[in-house]
């Protein structure tokens, strides 16, 4: 069982789905938060920042993929399992691409839920009460990251905002340097899933990393794409002491 005491805020209209899933959810060991529309989960999250939102697409007003937008637009980096009835591939891009860290399509397993919740939830630095002795620090072209902190920011100090999502594929890039990892190696070890068939979910992150480096330092171009093969990480990194 997952470590408990971690807090999911579940934003659903459907009292049946929400009412079932808080259940489920509290049996594994969370602690579970309500909302019907995006008004109560902005109240909700007034009140308390939890370590996961679960979001439905389709909410009355203000839908799931706008309040997905404006949460990572207001730079808040709140871990997003966007749920959908929908699935169609377009979709599931969008939500990615918006910020959601992962997608799930209803109907869906209890099973397949809490496995995906476990994995945001590791790869968002949850972690062991074992502390560690030195951080995980380095620099590459004009940036420097620290994978402990999960901090990223140019060599100046300023951050360059980035979904867990994407830090975890940053990291997963830059400690394999100059070696071309598969789509699927890259989700197995960022999601700890195998890729399904037409899974754009690597393209789309590689393509918002793309952006905002380009964004933060023009002209940059640390991620190639390999013909047939996967992608490059081309920086020269190097660990800072």
């Amino acid at each position: 069982m997952e470590t408990p005491n971690h807090s999911i805020l579940i934003v659903e209209d459907d009292v049946e789905i929400r009412t079932l899933v808080a259940e489920l959810l509290v049996v594994e060991g969370f602690v579970v938060t309500q909302s019907s529309n995006g008004r109560d989960m902005d109240d909700a999250l007034n009140k308390a920042v939890p370590d996961l939102v679960i979001l439905d697409l389709m909410l009355p007003g203000e839908d799931g993929l706008s309040i997905c937008r404006r949460l990572r637009t207001n730079n808040n980096n709140v871990p997003i399992l966007m749920l959908t009835a929908k699935g169609d591939e377009i979709d599931r891009v969008v939500g990615l691409e918006v910020g959601a860290d992962d997608y799930l399509v209803k109907p869906f397993s209890p099973r397949e839920l809490t496995a995906r919740i476990r994995a945001i939830l590791r790869r968002t630095n949850m972690r062991s009460s074992i502390a560690r002795v030195r951080s995980r620090r380095f620099t590459f072209d004009n940036f420097v990251i620290d994978l402990d902190a999960r901090q990223l920011s140019n060599k100046k100090g300023v951050p360059l905002i980035l979904t867990s999502a994407e830090f975890d594929l940053l990291a997963c890039l830059l400690t394999r340097p100059q070696r071309v990892l598969t789509r699927d190696q890259i989700l197995d070890r960022t999601q700890g899933r195998s890729a399904e068939p037409f899974d754009r979910t690597v393209d789309v992150l590689i393509s918002r990393l793309r952006k905002k480096f380009e964004t933060a330092s023009p002209g940059t171009n640390l991620i190639n794409t390999v013909r047939n093969g996967g992608y490059l990480f081309t920086a020269l990194v190097e660990q800072v002491p």
